[in-house]
């Protein structure tokens, strides 16, 4: 671990998150709170899409380790607003990973199966070529050259299919609508592992804690995701059928729920057939066990009938 710049207080680290109103940023605080003092900053008080918010974030919090939850998520919109999103997923991370080098610091990011095609029949691995076939893949992945060229010391974790109790994402939009909608069409031509929030933050957590004890594991790029693998489909029959069994009243059955092609569904931007990521590197860096993917989805579903948030 590089010496840190001057100014850093003893005693209590500073972890520095962006993006902390988002699916995983919101995690983060959670998992980080008894590692340091954690200054938790969003849009509102630090725009990624502003290079001068994001250096005057950094040099006021001086943070020892800074993670870059925020991010430009939008796939299909980024088609038509490239520079918003090379601004947010590209450059963004480079400023911050600059700043990070300057203080000595560690810079965390998170990336996606999106940098990849699709086109291989394994799960990829660190490795693996690179050949994203969206702007959005190729801005996330010109994030990770941008910080990788600073030489900060850095992890980038690329993840998939993420989800969680808070935000946007597949298993809310499909639990929300089995309630009203009497039939579905998801995607049944692309597979992956959903991977709950809370398991990057915990992730995130166990590998901060090495480093702040001086024990940190090799920087660069690891995979992190959910054990086994499903389609869109699959994925959706199994929302629908945790629901039944739990009392809820859905309005649709597994039945009826329609596996259709990628090709069929309409998407302005390509998304990769194949979005399985081989997470040996992690696994063995960290010694840990990743759970399988039907096991966060079971527990955020849990969460949701419980907290009635499927109702409000």
């Amino acid at each position: 671990m590089r010496d840190r710049a001057p100014g850093f207080s003893e005693g209590v680290d500073t972890i520095l998150v962006t993006g902390a109103r988002g699916q995983v940023g919101l995690e983060l605080c959670r998992s980080l709170s008894l590692l340091g003092r954690v200054v938790a900053v969003a849009r509102d008080t630090c725009d990624l899409a502003s290079a001068d918010q994001i250096v005057a974030t950094m040099r006021s919090a001086r943070p020892r380790v800074v993670i870059n939850a925020g991010g430009y998520t939008a796939v299909d919109t980024a088609e038509t607003e490239a520079d918003v999103a090379h601004a947010i997923n590209a450059v963004a991370p480079g400023l911050l990973a600059a700043e990070a080098k300057a203080l000595g610091s560690l810079m965390v990011h998170y990336s996606t199966d999106y940098v990849f095609d699709g086109a291989s029949e394994a799960p990829y691995t660190e490795a693996d070529v690179t050949a994203p076939l969206s702007i959005y893949g190729r801005s996330k992945l010109d994030g990770e050259l941008a910080i990788r060229d600073t030489g900060a010391d850095n992890w980038v974790f690329r993840t998939s299919w993420v989800f969680g109790l808070q935000g946007a994402n597949f298993l809310k939009s499909i639990a929300r609508a089995a309630l009203t909608r009497t039939s579905l069409s998801v995607v049944a031509d692309q597979i992956g592992a959903p991977t709950p929030a809370a398991l990057l933050a915990d992730v995130t957590a166990l590998a901060v804690r090495g480093y702040l004890s001086g024990l940190p594991m090799p920087y660069g790029v690891y995979h992190v995701a959910a054990t086994g693998e499903t389609s869109w489909y699959q994925y959706a029959c199994r929302i629908v059928e945790t629901l039944a069994r739990s009392g809820v009243p859905v309005a649709v059955t597994p039945d009826r729920i329609v596996p259709i092609a990628a090709a069929d569904y309409g998407s302005r931007a390509a998304r990769p057939a194949n979005s399985r990521l081989d997470t040996s590197c992690l696994r063995a860096a960290l010694g840990v066990d990743l759970p399988d993917w039907s096991d966060g989805v079971d527990r955020v579903l849990a969460q949701l009938i419980e907290g009635r948030r499927l109702f409000g």
